[in-house]
């Protein structure tokens, strides 16, 4: 079990947070998952294993999470937020299952470079961008066919 003073210092990439217990529930249950999932899946997920963690807390964890950039959140068709730990330390885009919620972490190298230019372009500094693409997978797309 991790030491409860600190998240392993390769998860951490932003502001440092207080751990608790409640944190490290959280942060567990995001490892052991290979999907994006919602606060309330994740919260019933908690209190599945047994975790006492409320809702609120857990909304409140997450966005702290993301903030520091320790989870990737996509927003969903429907605007839910989606959380998940990601492998990928550099920036990188996701590829969404629209049915199934399967997520595939991808490379957009032209797309870089596009934002890049139409910052420039502008004159614009410091930009950031998310590209979220949906569509379904090949699973899904078997069933629905």
């Amino acid at each position: 079990m991790p030491s409860p003073s600190a998240e392993p210092t390769s998860r951490r990439r932003g502001s440092e947070q207080r751990v608790t217990r409640q944190r490290l529930a959280v942060g567990q249950a995001l490892d052991n998952l290979d999907d994006f999932v919602s606060t309330q899946e994740l919260h019933r997920l908690l209190q599945e294993r047994g975790e006492s963690v409320s809702l609120a807390t857990t909304y409140r964890i997450l966005q702290s999470m993301a903030d520091d950039g320790l989870v990737d959140v996509l927003r969903k068709d429907d605007n839910e937020a989606v959380y998940r730990r990601c492998a990928a330390e550099h920036h990188h885009h996701h590829l969404l299952c629209r049915e199934c919620g399967k997520a595939v972490e991808i490379e957009a190298p032209a797309v870089e470079r596009w934002a890049a230019r139409v910052a420039e372009e502008h004159g614009y500094t410091q930009v950031a961008h998310t590209v979220e693409m949906y569509g379904l997978c090949p699973d899904c797309s078997a069933r629905t066919q």
